[in-house]
């Protein structure tokens, strides 16, 4: 029977990529990850996640004056991060729309068919992207420089340090 407060069912009821279900009450906002009944751990993304749990404040910074939004999210942030992965991975991406439960703590949630370390890696490669993207359509020297200086990062080798110096294997996020 369906959930009298959401019609069609419970809204927060998630239906992983690799078949297995999880409800957003067993999900919390400190959750980078889970292990699933699987066998498999999933990276978990909410909402009020900071794009700092990816990349520095100052590229979050960068990316919010720069990119212009056209929908219901007044800045860049994580659901546009995201957004982006699901576009990339639209396989490998659950997502609820928990925003009428209030004891939760966030609006939508993110479960992913990999881990949060190589969630990381993903995030960090599509935002690259994206400013490779915007890159070019600016004046060639500043395209040229940019593109030379991608040429020597390691998106591995950055996660690695990120994550090291965020206490990424704490519960608690602690954006760098």
């Amino acid at each position: 029977m369906a959930d009298p407060r959401v019609p069609g069912g419970d809204r927060g009821q998630l239906e992983l990529p690799c078949g297995e279900t999880v409800h957003a009450h067993q999900l919390d906002m400190g959750m980078r990850e889970f292990g699933c009944d699987c066998g498999d751990v999933h990276a978990v993304v909410v909402d009020v996640h900071p794009v700092s749990r990816f990349v520095p404040e100052s590229i979050g910074d960068v990316l919010r004056e720069t990119i212009e939004t056209d929908d219901e999210f007044p800045e860049f942030g994580i659901a546009h991060v995201m957004g982006v992965v699901m576009e990339e991975f639209p396989d490998e991406v659950a997502v609820a729309d928990v925003s009428e439960d209030g004891s939760v703590g966030y609006a939508l949630v993110w479960v992913t068919d990999f881990d949060s370390r190589r969630l990381h890696e993903i995030v960090v490669e599509l935002l690259v992207e994206l400013m490779e993207h915007a890159v070019s359509h600016a004046d060639e020297e500043t395209a040229s420089e940019f593109e030379t200086q991608m040429l020597d990062f390691d998106v591995e080798a950055f996660v690695d340090e990120y994550r090291d110096q965020g206490d990424f294997d704490s519960e608690i996020d602690t954006p760098v």
